[in-house]
């Protein structure tokens, strides 16, 4: 906000369709839709969830225009056909806390991985991928009845996948973050019941061009840990792209934000400091 209070802001819908057949319509739909939400500041952390049927539409999306939503939790559009997702509106609420946001860019979408082809073990096991790392976020967060006027960078992304993780990966840590010289960077660490973790990532550059990362070029380190929940969890990373000369520490704003929900993990806002500076996102399930 004006005066410098950091906030983070986290909206999800995710899709399971539970059968592989041309979808019907009505309560017979084979759609699950399960929304995540939360807010973040430096001292609180609130999360909620909403499920939803398919095919009655109390959630789903729309491609033209472009609308993604579960009850009053929504996410549309307000630009042209031509780049549907150059101007949007974000909007959720749940116990403590709502958010209103408007996301603007005028850069193209980024595939990750290969062409948008991501992989996440040596088995094959991969997603297809985009994301749009170059989002301003400008509106309003409401916590605990206090309502803030805020501005800063977002970060969407897209990913659907048929293959879920194999038997040996238990679970992973994922970073996206923008960093004050204009370049982002994401990086997914797939940690293994046996063997080292699985690392891949893209190197952003700051007009949108990519650069995938894999496992050698990248160091992910976890520093310091948190007592979450009765879970441990690193909440302090050290992350070096020695090609990039990046070296830095990524610090939870709050590390206490754990997504107390019917699927549980930990998810927040990290600052970045160290060879460069910014501000990013860190997720991590299976602890």
């Amino acid at each position: 906000d004006d005066q410098g209070r950091t906030f983070g802001v986290q909206w999800t819908l995710f899709r399971n369709a539970l059968k592989a057949n041309t979808q019907v319509q009505g309560w017979s739909n084979q759609t699950i839709w399960m929304g995540h939400a939360a807010v973040t500041s430096a001292s609180r952390h609130y999360a909620a969830e909403r499920y939803a049927r398919g095919g009655v539409e109390q959630a789903g999306v729309n491609a033209s225009p472009f609308k993604a939503w579960i009850d009053d939790w929504t996410f549309d559009s307000r630009s042209g056909l031509e780049n549907p997702l150059a101007n949007m509106q974000l909007q959720a609420r749940g116990q403590n806390f709502s958010y209103r946001l408007q996301l603007t860019t005028s850069q193209p979408l980024v595939l990750q991985g290969e062409q948008g082809f991501s992989q996440k073990s040596e088995q094959g096991q991969a997603s297809y991928y985009y994301s749009q790392p170059f989002f301003q976020a400008k509106g309003t967060v409401e916590i605990d009845g206090k309502t803030y006027q805020v501005a800063g960078p977002a970060w969407l992304d897209r990913e659907w996948s048929s293959q879920p993780l194999t038997a040996n990966q238990t679970g992973w840590d994922w970073f996206s973050m923008h960093l004050d010289s204009g370049e982002q960077l994401m990086l997914y660490r797939m940690r293994q019941k046996n063997g080292e973790p699985y690392l891949t990532g893209t190197w952003i550059s700051a007009d949108g061009q990519t650069q995938v990362l894999k496992g050698p070029e990248i160091q992910l380190t976890p520093l310091t840990s948190s007592d979450v929940a009765g879970h441990a969890l690193p909440t302090r990373w050290g992350v070096k792209i020695p090609e990039k000369h990046l070296d830095i520490t990524t610090t939870a704003l709050n590390p206490n934000a754990w997504m107390n929900l019917r699927i549980p993990y930990w998810e927040g806002p990290v600052q970045l400091s160290g060879s460069h500076s910014g501000t990013g996102y860190l997720e991590m399930t299976g602890y």
